[in-house]
This record gives structure tokens, sequence and C-alpha cells, in this order.
């Protein structure tokens, strides 16, 4: 069994998807729920964590409706406005949707580096835990001593930081990066997800043992209850296919026994995002 907790779904439009440049021609189209399914019966996946693209309410009810009409969607990473005065509506509002399990909002494109530590992003991050929510934290090595701030703060949320924080990879730059995951580690309320790996290496000529130190500091640091396995799909078509990219994890954890095993490649991210695996 596998889950992968990190993927992406979208329809398509230049003015929404401004991020998307012409280097990623490869994401310009649709990515929709059928289209993701070949990849998991693929690679033999079972369920999967959606998550977030940009940064709109129309989005997050478009996914929880995907999630609703495609049962290996087992949660849903959403955005809501945490800023806004509004955002106990809009909390509310999804609530009521099960497979709504946590927020995210791209930090990492805030010009404001401090943004996380704002008083009324962090009154919206107040606001998760009595809804059961996760928060998926996607930002840069250098916001990781503003997220150990956050996370300290809130003892009793839920969070996970996405693609390990997007360490140098393509440099192989390691610290202050290391430092900081070590730190961070030390925190039983963070998850890390080992995704978004090969688009931070070299696109077009990464390798496995690039890879490996990066993987072996996050597991080293959090240990085998508080870390996940996510594809970035499509994200990492950039630099690789979904079946190529899906065999990095289990390679990497294969000589883990099977508990730890099992552990990381699906239930780690069941525990974490609270999913419901009924079907």
């Amino acid at each position: 069994m596998m889950i992968d907790a990190h993927h992406h779904l979208w329809k398509y439009n230049p003015e929404e998807y401004g991020w998307i440049d012409d280097s990623m021609s490869v994401l310009k189209r649709d990515y929709l729920p059928e289209d993701m399914e070949p990849e998991l019966q693929l690679t033999g996946v079972s369920g999967t964590v959606v998550v977030q693209a940009r940064q709109s309410l129309e989005e997050t009810r478009w996914l929880l409706e995907m999630a609703e009409k495609h049962s290996y969607i087992k949660g849903v990473v959403a955005w809501v406005d945490l800023c806004s005065p509004g955002l106990k509506r809009q909390l509310e509002e999804f609530a009521a949707r099960p497979k709504f399990v946590g927020v995210r909002h791209v930090i990492h494109d805030e010009e404001d580096d401090d943004f996380m530590l704002r008083p009324d992003f962090m009154k919206g991050i107040a606001q998760l835990e009595a809804y059961n929510l996760s928060y998926d934290l996607l930002v840069f090595p250098r916001h990781l001593q503003r997220v150990l701030k956050l996370v300290k703060a809130f003892p009793g949320q839920r969070f996970v930081l996405d693609h390990m924080g997007k360490p140098l990879i393509k440099t192989g730059v390691i610290e202050p990066w290391r430092n900081d995951i070590a730190r961070l580690a030390a925190h039983p309320n963070v998850w890390c997800k080992l995704s978004g790996m090969v688009t931070e290496a070299d696109l077009k000529q990464w390798q496995y043992k690039d890879l490996l130190p990066y993987m072996k500091m996050v597991l080293d640091s959090f240990g085998p209850d508080w870390v996940m396995l996510g594809s970035d799909w499509p994200v990492c078509r950039l630099a690789a296919e979904y079946s190529e990219v899906m065999k990095v994890v289990p390679e990497f954890i294969a000589s883990l026994n099977k508990t730890d095993q099992a552990k990381i490649l699906y239930q780690n991210a069941i525990d974490c995002y609270q999913l419901k695996i009924e079907d």
C-alpha cells in the first residue's frame, strides 16, 4: 500500500497559473483526476492527498468536488484566506466536506519573508486546530528559522513541511538547511514530506545519489514516524515521470523494517491528515 501525500490537479489557464512560465511547457495543460488514475494503477498507489496550486476559494471548491467524485483522493489540502476577517465562515463552509483535511498558503511567493509571522496570518493559523486541520508549509530554506518560530507558537497545531523545505539540491548546498531541519524535527507537531526533490535537483541530469544526502538528513532528523511520501505530480514532470519519482523513496527506505516502511509509505499520511481509508 502507498499513499501519495502530495500532488496537484488543475484546469489550466495562463492568468491563474502565472507561476508556470515558458520553461514549463509540459505543465501548460489540464491535469484532471482521470489523468492521475493511470499513473496510480501503474505504480500501485491506492490513495492520494491533493494540494492546492492557486490561491482561490474557487479552486478549493473544485478540488473538494473532485475528491467527492474520485474515491482515490482521500484528502484535500486547500487554500483559505488565513488573513481574512471572514476566515471563520470559509472554514465552516469547507469543514462540512469530510475530505477537507488541511490548509496551505504559498508562503515562499510572498515578498515579505516574515509573512508567516504577521499577526493576521498567525490569527488565522490559530483557528485551524478547532477544525482538526493540518497546515502545510511551502517555504524555501531561508524561511526555516521563521517556521521554527511559527511551530513553537502553536504546539497543538499539526504542521507539514512540504518538499523538505526545498533544499538546494542542484548546487549541493546542505547548510544551514541541515541544521534548521534538525531543529524543526525536534517539534512533535511537525511532519516532513519526502517530495519535490527532482525539481530542486538538475532537471535534466539529476541522479538518485544527488537526492540521497537530503533524504538521509530528513529521515535521521525526523525519524520514520514523522516522514511521508509525495510525488508533487504533475510538477515533477519537469524532471521525471510519476513512475520514476515514486520509485525514489521506496528504494531509499528498502533497508528499514516493514513497520517503518509502512509508516513512511502510507500510515503517517493517514495519521497526520486524519484520512478515512474505507474505500
